[in-house]
């Protein structure tokens, strides 16, 4: 194998909930490295450095390394977060524990609800500004100190400035983080203005929260990877994925860690929408399936539906820009179980990578998917990745038979029959919440299927939806290291208007926008990354007097106008309630700006199997389950199909990554990029452009 030139190699590397996936790729083609290795949960930092030493490669060699982590996202579900403190405007110590008018259940009275901050670590300070940003009571200085020093006693490591309409006036916030960092003993200092300058106190208070609890975890595990990184001869800055689908440097990645949630998620809805548009698809539902969950997106005219409006559990608002992913808890590792009302219950607990599925050999004894999908024929028995000790078919019937065919009186196979039934329906409902629940027929969209098990289970879905097609990548067990690499280098930023469109100063919203476009060519230039242009994106947050629903609408900087605004804002609401209400007056209350460094695109055909058509003789057959029975299948390898070649089902390919199943009536085809191009029953071949 020749070697890929040193200034050439870039690597993207995401960490999973199961596993960590790399692609190690030379941008002028040729060479290709892919690894997938368990995850190591107490420290991602070493399943990283496990899979770079796969490739053989020296890192001394290699341009960049682009990295997508649930440290973060991890931390925040599990608590695992910094003992923090908050400093706020008197008399509102407890606005992040009251929050909305919400319950955890729309049912019933009872309802728990631990905020970030116990209100023990929340103090007061006088000080208050109003709506205009007019100060109403100077900030008490000497009361900060006396905060700052009470909150180190009592053993908090990170802290939070949170200050009453420090959105339109930050200077008390900014002055108060001033004298808390010359006081705190670390770099965590967190003033909310700077994360996000955007009003609803309660949303910017918990977003603030969320990045100061978070800003220790992140820093110390960046610093153990970027240290590990160097040991190894890296000599180069790390980049870090977002969750708005952007990079960010490793330097600075940690004073806004509230960004790196979802960055997993995100980094594989941007490798769907780079490969889509490359295979001529603009509109696409995105399906990742894997060991510990399913994450759904959706791509519209070739761009990700990204949103600030994310909770990541009951009464926790993260409202920075991230891809709009929606998450539930079924993967391969999902575990089946027959619950104490005698219903089949699939997910969502997992058995992750440890001890994993039973086929694992791990030690798993509870009945996943992804042994469902072995018992069925569906996987090969031989060809199970991160097997530490084979178990026989026979051992993991015995188990579907004692846990769930003997309650449910079924035999085994018919227990694993319908675990993939109740898998699909709630994978069919994830996809129903990010289409149909927003207005949008699945019918004029592509799916687009990744993941370890996502190609497993499909074409069932989209035959469910009325999908006419499904693309399957190239490599789909990776697409979300892919993603790493296609990400552009991206900073988002946001401003409170929060008046009548009608009486809006445009001299200022146009200065809002050039202030922000300087604040993100500004951090660009700070960070270094190495990038070949600039790209700007403005939208509006709108809505009508009177309402609380926001709608955002794209905004052309050089035809910026209360009448285009006006009327793209229209047609917004329209397209989304079909109504039209021109007696009442439009709202403009947030800006936003995308600053975007575009990195040096990725040969995407580079990544499809090496590949020559031997004939249409498969590699074997097995009996297989499908819905509408068992069926003798035959097998493929996927470097049996190279561009154009096609194929009708029933089928099974396999690959290293996955493997991918053709349903009876599908028909599948191979296009220039090396992508699986499934067609759905009976669907026409020229739906979802």
């Amino acid at each position: 194998m020749t070697a890929p030139q040193p200034q050439q190699i870039v690597v993207g590397v995401d960490v999973g909930g199961t596993f960590t996936d790399l692609i190690l790729m030379n941008q002028d083609g040729g060479d290709i490295r892919i690894a997938k290795v368990p995850t190591t949960v107490e420290n991602q930092a070493f399943g990283v450095l496990a899979a770079l030493e796969e490739t053989g490669i020296s890192l001394d060699r290699v341009k960049s390394i682009v990295h997508g982590t649930t440290a973060t996202t991890n931390a925040m579900l599990e608590r695992k977060i910094a003992r923090t403190g908050l400093i706020t405007t008197e008399g509102f110590r407890d606005v992040l524990e009251l929050g909305r008018r919400t319950r955890p259940r729309p049912y019933g009275l009872k309802g728990s609800f631990r905020p970030l901050i116990p209100r023990e670590l929340r103090f007061e300070v006088p000080e208050r500004m109003d709506a205009d940003g007019q100060v109403v009571i100077p900030l008490d200085e000497g009361a900060v100190r006396d905060a700052v020093r009470a909150l180190l006693e009592a053993g908090c490591e990170s802290l939070v400035i949170h200050f009453l309409h420090a959105y339109v006036n930050p200077s008390h916030e900014a002055r108060a983080a001033e004298i808390a960092r010359d006081l705190w003993p670390n770099p965590y200092v967190t003033a909310g203005h700077q994360i996000l300058s955007e009003y609803r106190e309660y949303e910017r208070g918990v977003t603030a929260a969320v990045n100061a609890s978070v800003q220790p975890v992140l820093d110390r595990y960046i610093a153990r990877l970027c240290a590990g990184l160097a040991e190894r001869g890296y000599p180069r800055d790390l980049l870090v994925m977002q969750g708005n689908g952007g990079t960010v440097s490793s330097t600075i990645v940690s004073e806004a860690a509230v960004n790196t949630v979802m960055s997993g998620p995100a980094s594989g809805v941007m490798a769907a929408a780079f490969t889509a548009r490359s295979a001529g698809l603009s509109n696409v539902i995105t399906y990742d399936m894997g060991g510990t969950s399913c994450d759904v997106g959706l791509i519209r005219d070739g761009v990700p539906e990204v949103s600030s409006e994310l909770e990541l559990e009951y009464a926790m608002p993260i409202h920075v820009p991230m891809v709009d992913v929606h998450t539930i808890g079924a993967g391969g590792g999902s575990i089946a179980r027959v619950n104490d009302a005698g219903i089949l219950q699939v997910g969502p607990e997992s058995a992750g990578s440890t001890p994993g599925p039973i086929c694992y050999g791990r030690g798993g004894a509870q009945p996943t998917i992804t042994d469902a999908n072995l018992l069925l024929g569906r996987l090969n028995p031989t060809a199970l990745l991160a097997v530490d000790n084979p178990v026989s078919l026979d051992d993991i019937r015995a188990a579907f038979g004692d846990r769930l065919g003997a309650p449910l009186g079924m035999s085994p196979e018919e227990a694993a029959a319908a675990v993939l039934r109740i898998a699909n329906d709630r994978m069919a409902g994830a996809l129903r919440m990010v289409s149909l629940s927003r207005g949008h027929d699945p019918r004029d969209f592509a799916l687009f299927a990744f993941g370890g098990a996502g190609p497993l289970h499909a074409s069932a879905l989209a035959a469910e939806l009325g999908i006419p097609k499904v693309l399957v990548p190239a490599r789909p067990g990776i697409t979300n290291a892919l993603g790493c690499l296609v990400a552009d280098v991206r900073h988002d930023y946001v401003r409170t208007v929060n008046a009548p469109l009608d009486g809006v100063d445009m001299a200022q919203v146009r200065a809002l926008l050039e202030q922000q476009i300087a604040e993100g060519h500004a951090v660009i230039e700070r960070e270094g990354v190495d990038i070949e242009e600039l790209a700007v994106l403005h939208s509006a947050d709108m809505q009508f007097a009177g309402q609380s629903h926001i709608l955002t609408v794209p905004v052309d900087m050089p035809g910026i106008g209360r009448e285009a605004l006006q009327t793209a804002f229209e047609a917004a609401y329209w397209t989304r309630f079909e109504v039209s209400l021109p007696e009442i007056k439009a709202v403009l209350v947030n800006l936003h700006t995308a600053v975007i460094g575009k990195r040096r695109a990725v040969p995407l055909n580079a990544l499809a199997p090496a590949a020559a058509d031997t004939g249409s003789e498969a590699v074997s057959r097995r009996r297989v389950w499908f819905a509408d029975g068992w069926h003798d299948t035959p097998i493929f390898w996927r470097e049996q199909f190279p561009a154009g070649r096609e194929i009708a089902g029933p089928a099974i390919i396999e690959q290293l990554d996955t493997t991918i199943v053709i349903e009876p009536a599908d028909r599948v085809r191979v296009d220039p990029d090396g992508n699986l191009i499934v067609s759905v029953g009976d669907a026409p071949e020229g739906g979802a452009a």
